[in-house]
């Protein structure tokens, strides 16, 4: 995995997974405790993740909603759509739509 980026918008890529949390956590955490606004989280170049990946994304949004700021995903791939669907996460998140 590798996240690139500053307080405004970050870039994920890679796997999001159980090996990758604990430091994709800590960059989430830099970047909302260090800007103000919406953060925005493109996921284009993630490949996959996991239960613990998706656990990361919910505990960024809601950091950044007790921060007074809004985390917005942008280029969400399709499979990873699907999930959001399925468990209705994305009635929580804010997606970016497609332009």
């Amino acid at each position: 995995m590798h996240i690139r980026g500053d307080h405004a918008e970050l870039v994920v890529g890679g796997r999001l997974d159980v090996r990758s949390a604990a430091d994709a956590r800590t960059a989430l955490h830099t970047a909302l405790d260090a800007g103000h606004g919406d953060l925005v989280l493109d996921l284009t170049e993630l490949d996959s993740w996991d239960a613990t990946g998706l656990g990361v994304i919910m505990g960024a949004h809601r950091r950044a909603g007790r921060g007074g700021r809004r985390l917005v995903l942008r280029g969400v791939p399709p499979q990873m759509q699907r999930l959001l669907i399925a468990t209705r996460l994305h009635r929580i998140l804010a997606i970016e739509a497609e332009k």
